[in-house]
Formats: structure tokens, sequence, C-alpha cells
């Protein structure tokens, strides 16, 4: 079975969508264990659905390369096909980028390349923008520079609010998310870009 490790930093509505679509026995893939870097709210959902889960806070250690290199012996020891950041807000070291890319990818609530970093909402709405949308992109050492695997767009309703707007691409999110892993567990959408032939 495709196995699928999610690391998230709040409330966990991406992963509760993805643990509630692999609880089917006729989904592709199986969540294993679930990451935060913090005691996050969205751990429950793991646990509510029987998966182990790990919490490594970046406060216990000298640097962000240590840390992540537990981060990462965390995540290996469950030999994940695929890690999914799920509303993970701490950016990666390139020790940690190197050893999982192209394994990794990450949701970003905004049509990248537009809006790029842990604002995006409020900046699609700073910046006047009549559409966004969610991006699924593999991780790589920039902040959401990754190869774009999978885009859903949206118009922005005049005055909405930023949590009202952030809300519905959520809802967008959870789709494409169980919909993208199920495709990279089935082979339809693949992480690695075949090599040219010379």
């Amino acid at each position: 079975m495709f196995s699928v490790v999610v690391i998230i930093s709040g409330g966990g509505s991406n992963l509760r969508a993805l643990l509630t679509a692999a609880a089917s026995p006729l989904y592709p893939a199986k969540v294993v264990a679930v990451g935060s870097d913090k005691a996050a709210s969205g751990l429950e959902h793991a646990e509510e659905f029987g998966v182990p889960t790990f919490v490594v806070e970046p406060s216990r250690f000298e640097s962000r390369e240590a840390w992540a290199e537990v981060l990462l012996s965390n995540i290996e020891f469950h030999k994940p096909d695929l890690v999914v950041l799920a509303g993970f807000m701490k950016v990666l070291p390139a020790n940690i980028v190197n050893k999982l890319t192209p394994r990794m990818i990450n949701l970003h609530p905004s049509l990248l390349p537009d809006f790029p970093g842990a604002h995006a909402v409020a900046d699609a709405l700073a910046a006047g923008a009549s559409v966004t949308g969610a991006t699924i992109h593999i991780v790589d050492e920039g902040v959401d520079t990754g190869r774009i695997l999978t885009q859903a767009s949206m118009a922005v309703t005049p005055g909405i609010s930023e949590i009202d707007l952030h809300d519905q691409i959520k809802l967008m999110e959870r789709e494409q998310l169980v919909q993208v892993v199920q495709d990279i567990a089935t082979g339809v959408l693949l992480l690695a870009e075949k090599e040219q032939s010379a």
C-alpha cells in the first residue's frame, strides 16, 4: 500500500479530509503517521483514526538543521512513499528538503507563482486579485518555488474577509489533496520528471 506521512502545524482540516478518504478500502493510499512542529489541535484527527503521531519542536534544538534532522528521522522511521505538508508553517532547511524531494509536496492557498509565503490570502486581497485558488507543488529549497503539480482557481468575492476567503480555499484544497495523493499513488501523476533521452 502506498504510504503517506502528513506534517501539520494547526487544525488539520486538510489532514482530516485525507484521513477520511484513506479510511476507504478503495482508496489507494494510507496515512501511516502525522507529525507536527508543536502540540497542534490537528493531531487529534490522527488519534481519532488510530494513526501514530509525533511532535518535534524547533525550540528544543540549537539550530534549524538539528531540528530538521530529528524531524527527518521521525518521518523516515515510517518509510513513507510520500510526505505531505498540509498547513505546515515552517520553511524546511536544505538538509531535509534534499533528502525527501521530490517525494514531499505542499499545499499553498494561492495560484503560484503569485503570492508565495505565509500570508498568501492576505496578499491576494491586498493586491486586489479577482481570482485566486490553491496550488499543490513539490517542495524544493525555495519558498513555494517547487514544480507545480496541480492548481484550482476561484473568483474572489468583492469585499470578502481574509478568514472567509481562506475557508473557501480550504474547501478546494481538501478535494485537491485527496485527488493528488490518489493520482500519485496510482501513477497518474509522476513526481520525478522523466530524463530526456539524448
